[in-house]
């Protein structure tokens, strides 16, 4: 498996267990720091998504929601929710991931992770997000309010 696979995987893990928990980012660090150190190709990687999404997950939220109005983010499943909070980080953010790459890795994730029907939602989610890419990374980098993207 490449590196920046398995490092999304790990984040996802890590992420998980944030949001189910409650814990710090620092606590789960410290729970799973001897599967990340076997880790070391992907480590610094996932950490970088963790960090970025986990911190902006605020920002994420609000276009996951604003995207995704059937679906309450409290009643959203955490695996969907944190697969679309890192590959929005990623496109959004990040920058050094082309939208396709972003939008297919959350994909065979969400299939790897996720219920039967989670890679479809996911897909749906990204996809109505890749034609306004610019606007969710203006928004997202500028802190404006999500509402400035249309939906």
């Amino acid at each position: 498996m490449k590196a920046r696979r398995k490092a999304r995987r790990l984040a996802l893990q890590i992420m998980y267990e944030m949001d189910c928990s409650g814990h710090s980012i620092e606590g789960t660090f410290v729970c799973v720091r001897g599967y990340i150190d076997q880790e070391q190709d992907s480590k610094d990687f996932a950490l970088q998504l963790v960090k970025g999404a986990w911190g902006h997950r605020a920002w994420l939220d609000q276009v996951i929601h604003r995207h995704a109005q059937e679906w309450p983010l409290t009643q959203m499943p955490y695996i969907d929710r944190n697969i679309l909070r890192i590959a929005i980080w990623e496109f959004g953010v990040y920058g050094h991931t082309p939208l396709k790459v972003a939008i297919n890795e959350a994909v065979e994730l969400a299939k790897r992770y996720g219920s039967d029907s989670s890679y479809r939602f996911v897909n749906g989610v990204l996809g109505a997000l890749a034609a306004k890419e610019n606007d969710v990374r203006q928004m997202l980098l500028s802190n404006i309010d999500v509402g400035a993207i249309e939906t």
